[in-house]
């Protein structure tokens, strides 16, 4: 397939009056008139943030991309204005590179390479870092894609085979004595490597590498497909564990720290409350003694300043059944703030309580400074799966706005207890569609919603928080709970954008059921009273999905209110399915899942992946499955204000990364990995044919 270029008339523009940060409580319409003090006041502490707010984002003004997430805050952001509305219709592709270094075909010509490119480049001064197709680090001149070193791997051709890992992380002595860095994870090591050459930094570890196997060799191997987060002097380190759930008893993923310096272990957070600490009341009959996982698979974030670290844990075992582990399970499915230094916990939330829906929060908690009630806020955002984003103080943990606990339907499971109520943020309201209830079942046709409501019916159903149920097979039986949003989203790894001139905030998301269903473990294999079922992607009638669109859709949000400001869908999803195709329906999006980038006059986002195959079982009498993580091969620039389209491109992929900016050579760029099972990976970057040097 080739790249195909769709030019995209500029949108009319409406006429908008706009308010820097520090007037925005002076402009805001409902704002009662203030004393010269009190103004005087507001302003100081708006403009005390702004100088915080650019002191953050100092090397993103630079023209670097400094972390996975533009910066340790995950807000996605760059500063950079050459490429905007006026001139991306414009751009032009400046080049491309492979996802493996063909240096590495000299080692196995015949190495294999997963599709899924899911990494993204950090970016200083003019040279990009990025973890390969199977995990080595390559580094390029970011203007060109020229390779400058490729990181060898350990034992030669034996050692090349690995996975793709996310990113890497770059540090610099702030003294000045020791060279620069770049920190790897990939399989069960930690690497160290200098920035310059790639060669191991033999003061680290065991000669560049720490060995991260440090739960017992009987459990499991240790894997994570998270980003290396370097704060202050250490390095925090997540684990992905299996969700296989075999038994009750199970490792826990416990977060670590390692010093930069010397890669010494610093630090162990339990994510699992151990005996004596805060949070085993949580865990009734002592189950924290026997359960595990749990683990920071996500992505960290991190505030220097305060010298706190963010970490979203995910679900203890089993994530779907919890009669072994009563209770609230402190600290599994809670963001958790701890001090970069010594681990400690500082303060946390717990987004679901005993979760049972595999809500982990998954996406990286995003550090905003924003104004509240003419209020300068430092505030954390945690995006999750179902749909909510929880604001809080970064330095207390207090809500900005007020959270509920509100009554939740119990659990119809033997042995289940599921908590009576969770907590709901009163703002912003939720970003995607919650609950499978009949209300939310697609109506293009009256005969389609029969249809669909027919499917419905073989289910239980309910509003958001419906427990798992029992799968039974005999006549009239259920075959599981249908849950929306599924346990992909709502928000995911993906995360969102967040313009810290603006107080917006961009999410993606999508809206996909997944069917919670439940099934007698079998004593010879488990000894959990009940395991996971199909677990099955659920689809509507002919083809099409079974609740109101759209499916894939960006939200923006203004944080300094929490008021929704738009929503637009991403992607034309299903117009064209002959059910509906004579509607001539507008864009319906698709649920790919796509990483954003904002920079200072537009919002770039592809549609994700490409040629996804869902799986699971399907019952002859019933609906063939909606992939969840299925997109298309469109990468656009938004309008930030309204959500317009001001540029799109067909690639050869569907994007698999996050997308980055940065400028290189005196020119802006625009980068991000795509690939499928068609296309072999590689990053694609865009850039102005000229060559304009920011300012």
């Amino acid at each position: 397939m080739k790249f195909q270029l769709r030019r995209i008339a500029p949108p009319l523009k409406p006429l908008l009056i706009t308010c820097s940060l520090a007037l925005i409580a002076s402009c805001a319409p409902d704002t009662p008139p203030s004393t010269d003090l009190t103004l005087d006041l507001q302003n100081k502490a708006a403009q005390d943030l702004i100088a915080s707010t650019a002191a953050a984002t100092q090397r993103a003004q630079d023209g670097n991309w400094q972390a996975y997430g533009g910066d340790i805050g995950n807000t996605k952001y760059s500063p950079l204005a050459d490429i905007d509305a006026s001139n991306v219709d414009d751009v032009e592709i400046a080049w491309r590179r492979p996802a493996l270094d063909p240096y590495y075909a000299s080692l196995n010509p015949n190495q294999r390479v997963s599709s899924n490119y899911v990494a993204a480049p950090v970016v200083i001064d003019g040279i990009a870092f990025i973890p390969n197709a199977v995990g080595l680090v390559e580094a390029f001149d970011a203007a060109t894609g020229t390779t400058i070193w490729v990181q060898n791997p350990v034992g030669g051709a034996e050692g090349l085979p690995g996975a793709p890992t996310r990113g890497i992380a770059y540090w610099q002595d702030p003294e000045g004595i020791i060279a620069p860095r770049v920190i790897v994870q990939r399989g069960t090591y930690l690497y160290a490597l200098d920035a310059e050459t790639g060669g191991a930094i033999d003061s680290f570890g065991n000669q560049g590498r720490v060995d991260l196997q440090l739960m017992p060799a009987s459990f499991e191997r240790f894997r994570w497909g998270g980003v290396p987060m370097v704060v202050r002097d250490v390095i925090v380190i997540g684990q992905a564990m299996s969700d296989s759930f075999s038994n009750k008893e199970a490792y826990r993923g416990d977060v670590r720290a390692f010093d930069i310096r010397t890669g010494k272990l610093r630090w162990t957070y339990h994510t699992i409350p151990q005996e004596g600490e805060f949070g085993t009341a949580s865990w009734q009959d002592r189950s924290w003694s026997y359960t595990g996982h749990a683990p920071m698979w996500a992505i960290f974030s991190a505030d220097d300043a305060l010298g706190l670290v963010y970490m979203p844990i995910s679900s203890a075992t089993n994530d779907m059944y919890g009669g072994h582990r009563l209770g609230d399970n402190l600290f599994s499915q809670s963001l958790v703030a701890v001090d970069a230094e010594t681990g400690e916990r500082v303060w946390h939330y717990q987004t679901v309580h005993h979760g049972l829906w595999d809500y982990d929060p998954p996406a990286a908690p995003i550090l905003m400074d924003i104004i509240v009630d003419g209020e300068p806020v430092q505030a954390v955002t945690q995006l999750t799966k179902q749909g909510f984003a929880f604001v809080f103080d970064r330095k207390t943990g207090a809500p900005i706005w007020d959270i509920e606990e509100r009554a939740v339907p119990p659990s119809t499971v033997p042995g289940e207890i599921a908590s009576p109520t969770q907590p709901f943020p009163t703002r912003p309201a939720p970003f995607d569609r919650q609950g499978a209830t009949a209300d939310n079942l697609i109506d293009f046709t009256p005969e389609l919603r029969a249809q669909a409501l027919e499917i419905f019916n073989f289910y239980v159903t309910g509003p958001l928080f419906t427990p798992p149920s029992a799968r039974d097979e005999s006549p009239g039986g259920t075959l599981g709970t249908i849950q929306l949003p599924g346990s992909q989203g709502g928000a995911d790894l993906q995360g969102a954008s967040f313009d810290p001139e603006t107080g917006l905030l961009y999410i993606p998301s999508i809206t996909a059921p997944f069917v919670a269903d439940l099934v007698l473990g079998d004593p010879e294999v488990t000894n959990l009273r009940y395991v996971k079922g199909a677990r099955r992607w659920l689809g509507g009638p002919q083809g099409l999905p079974l609740f109101k669109p759209p499916y894939g859709r960006i939200t923006a949000i203004n944080m300094n209110t929490g008021e929704h400001e738009w929503m637009v869908p991403n992607g034309a999803g299903p117009v064209d399915n002959p059910a509906i195709a004579h509607l001539k329906l507008d864009k319906l999006g698709v649920p790919g899942r796509p990483s954003p980038l904002l920079t200072k006059t537009l919002l770039f986002l592809g549609e994700g992946l490409t040629n996804q195959r869902p799986g699971g079982r399907i019952p002859a009498d019933m609906p063939v499955e909606i992939a969840t993580n299925s997109g298309g091969a469109m990468f656009r620039a938004y309008d930030k204000l309204s959500g317009d389209i001001h540029w799109e491109i067909e690639l050869a992929a569907g994007t698999t990364g996050a997308p980055v900016s940065y400028v290189a050579a005196g020119k802006q760029f625009i980068v991000v990995a795509i690939g499928d099972r068609e296309h072999a990976p590689e990053l694609v970057a865009f850039a102005l044919p000229d060559t304009r040097s920011t300012e």
